[in-house]
């Protein structure tokens, strides 16, 4: 197995809350007549038995589809959140997308709807991802991307979403994202940060950066949400800035 091959399972493993290894040692022997006389005890170090070679599986599986994760999901309660919703919001936008946004969670339009940025933080980012792309001359609309949140289902009272729900639905959002293959992924906001970076830096310090999951850049910007709610020219001026960045890396 390659060494990046490696790297990327025992990542994979980490994100999913795994990060204990453990390694076999040597057996002790020793001659119990020569513990007659403990000076004279020699200790022999036989090896440890063969252990036994485990494939770890892929990090998602190799005729992985949407279709195929959707199903998995089903209708899912596997956490606290499946009790207030009303539709999982699984996701939209175009399977063979070389962007992916990724939101926080679903809001009340899209718990109703099923579909992920229809309410009006929603209208502004597409509002952004198409104004800014005609202004570039780059030829995409929101229906060429692909939009998806670290959680499917709506939190109550659309609080942030806490690590053990983030952490359940974090595995259907990384084999949407490995399924897809994105050229950059585009992450909205401190919560999709963290899920996907475990950064623990302010999203004022990230933004406008790149960073990586696994081995796809990722652009931080803000959450439209958050431009909606503290509206300053200063911070949608750097979130277009964010998006221009964006999509001239990917698309020229």
């Amino acid at each position: 197995m390659r060494p990046e091959q490696v790297k990327q399972y025992l990542e994979f493993y980490r994100d999913l809350g795994i990060d204990i290894l453990y390694r076999r040692d040597p057996i002790v022997v020793a001659d119990s007549e020569q513990f007659a006389d403990p000076t004279n005890a020699e200790i022999v170090t036989e090896p440890a038995p063969r252990a036994e070679v485990t494939v770890l599986p892929g990090i998602s599986p190799g005729d992985d589809t949407l279709d195929t994760i959707r199903l998995d999901i089903g209708d899912c309660t596997r956490c606290r959140l499946s009790q207030g919703r009303t539709n999982i919001v699984f996701g939209s936008g175009n399977e063979q997308a070389k962007v992916v946004f990724v939101g926080e969670g679903p809001g009340a339009d899209e718990d109703e709807q099923g579909l992920p940025f229809v309410g009006r933080a929603g209208q502004l980012l597409t509002q952004m991802i198409d104004n800014t792309a005609a202004k570039e001359g780059i030829p995409i609309q929101r229906g060429d991307v692909y939009i998806c949140n670290v959680v499917k289902c709506r939190p109550p009272e659309n609080r942030t979403p806490q690590p053990d729900e983030m952490e359940i639905c974090g595995q259907f959002l990384y084999r949407q994202l490995v399924t897809i293959k994105p050229k950059a992924i585009c992450a909205l906001g401190a919560t999709a940060m963290k899920a996907l970076l475990n950064n623990r830096e302010g999203i004022t310090k990230s933004r406008g950066r790149w960073h990586k999951w696994r081995d796809l850049p990722v652009m931080v910007t803000y959450h439209p949400s958050y431009l909606l709610r503290q509206y300053n020219q200063t911070a949608r001026r750097e979130a277009w800035e964010d998006l221009k960045t964006l999509f001239h890396f990917v698309y020229d």
